[in-house]
């Protein structure tokens, strides 16, 4: 099914666009699974952090949030840079 695809004689600005759109949502696609893993991950830990020093509580909820804003910071910059790939062509 793709095997076509790479058989191009000429690489046209149709051809490499259509490459780009699909890289731009794998990219994207990537980065969402990323973040979700990721935030999933931080507040899981804080959870078990939390229940094995209540007292800590509250300075491991502050930790965990900005950990899960730097995860979401990232995933962000990732489908900023793949739209603008998706645009560009």
């Amino acid at each position: 099914m793709i095997y076509p695809l790479l058989q191009a004689a000429a690489y046209t600005k149709e051809y490499v666009g259509a490459w780009a759109q699909l890289g731009a949502g794998i990219g994207a696609g990537v980065a969402v699974i990323g973040a979700g893993i990721g935030i999933g991950g931080v507040g899981g830990r804080a959870v078990e952090g939390m229940a094995r020093q209540p007292e800590m509580a509250g300075r491991i909820q502050t930790a965990a949030l900005i950990f899960a804003g730097l995860v979401e910071g990232a995933a962000l910059f990732a489908i900023v840079v793949a739209f603008i790939i998706q645009f560009k062509y």
